[in-house]
C-alpha cells in the first residue's frame, strides 16, 4: 500500500439522522479536503432503516459530491449489520467508521489510517479510557463504559481497554478474514470484532482520542448492555478461528 496512495473508506453509520446528517458529511468531507491528500479518500453513509428523510438526504449529497460521497441502503436495521455491508462491498485498502455525530475528534482520524495504511496494525481503534484521552461524558455512562470494559477483560483477558468507542478501522485483508466471523449486527460488533482479531493473531493499535459525548445519542444503555452480555457468553462457549484458506460469506449474516 505504500507504493500508492491508499484506498480510504470511511462509513458513517445512520439511522433517522435527518436533523445532523448533512452538517456532519459536510464537517467530514471539509477535514479529508483538508487533511487527507494522501490518500484516496470516499466517504460511506450507510443507512440501515431509516423512517425519516435521512436516506433522501444521503442521497442529495451524494449527488452533489459523486466522487466523494457514496450512500449504502439496508432495510434492516443494526449498526454492525450497516458496517459488515459497507466494509464488504468496498474495495479500499482500508475501511473506517466513526458515529455521525462526530463525537470523536476528527484529529485523530490520520493516525488511525495512518496505523492500518503503513502496516502497523490490522485493527486501528480509538479509546477513551486510556490515560492520555480526554473525554466528556457523564458519571453514568463512564462506570457503565469502565464496568462494560471489566467485564470483557473478565472473559478473556484481552490487551485492549475500550472496545465500544464509535471510532474503529481495519485493512482489507480483516475485512476478508475477521469480519464474515462476526455475528453480531447491533452495538456489540466492535467489541467481538476486536476479541476475535486479537485471539487469531491480528495487530490491534488502540488510540487515545479527545472524544464529547452525544446527549442525544440513540444508544439503549440498558438494552445495549443486556445483549453484549449474551453475546460475551456465545463468544466464550464457542471462539470462531480464523483458518488459513478461509472465507466465510458475510451475507449469511446480513440476513438475520
Amino acid at each position: 500500500m505504500t507504493a500508492r496512495r491508499v484506498r480510504v473508506d470511511t462509513v458513517i453509520p445512520v439511522y433517522n439522522e435527518e436533523k445532523d446528517l448533512e452538517r456532519s458529511i459536510t464537517t467530514l468531507r471539509e477535514f479529508l479536503i483538508a487533511n487527507g491528500a494522501a490518500w484516496k479518500w470516499r466517504i460511506v453513509i450507510a443507512d440501515n432503516a431509516s423512517r425519516d428523510r435521512t436516506l433522501e438526504i444521503a442521497q442529495a449529497l451524494s449527488a452533489r459530491w459523486p466522487d466523494q460521497v457514496g450512500v449504502v441502503h439496508l432495510d434492516q436495521k443494526g449498526r454492525g449489520r450497516a458496517l459488515k455491508r459497507a466494509w464488504t462491498e468496498s474495495d479500499a485498502d482500508v475501511v473506517c467508521y466513526m458515529d455521525v455525530d462526530l463525537s470523536t475528534d476528527l484529529k485523530h482520524l490520520p493516525p488511525l489510517i495512518t496505523a492500518l495504511a503503513t502496516g502497523g496494525a490490522d485493527v486501528a481503534f480509538g479509546s477513551r479510557l486510556m490515560a492520555e484521552s480526554e473525554v466528556t461524558r457523564g458519571l453514568k455512562r463512564e462506570i457503565i463504559s469502565r464496568s462494560y470494559n471489566l467485564i470483557i477483560k473478565l472473559f478473556f483477558w484481552h490487551h485492549f481497554r475500550d472496545a465500544q468507542c464509535g471510532f474503529k478501522g481495519i485493512t482489507r485483508r480483516v475485512a476478508e478474514e475477521v469480519l464474515p466471523l462476526v455475528e453480531d449486527n447491533a452495538f456489540f460488533f466492535d467489541t467481538e470484532l476486536l476479541i476475535i482479531a486479537e485471539k487469531n493473531g491480528y495487530r490491534l493499535r488502540e488510540i487515545p482520542v479527545h472524544w464529547v459525548d452525544d446527549p442525544d445519542s440513540r444508544v439503549k444503555i440498558v438494552k445495549t448492555a443486556t445483549e453484549d452480555l449474551k453475546g460475551l457468553w456465545r463468544l466464550k462457549r464457542h471462539f470462531p478461528r480464523v483458518g488459513r484458506k478461509q472465507r466465510i460469506s458475510v451475507s449469511q449474516h446480513l440476513s438475520t
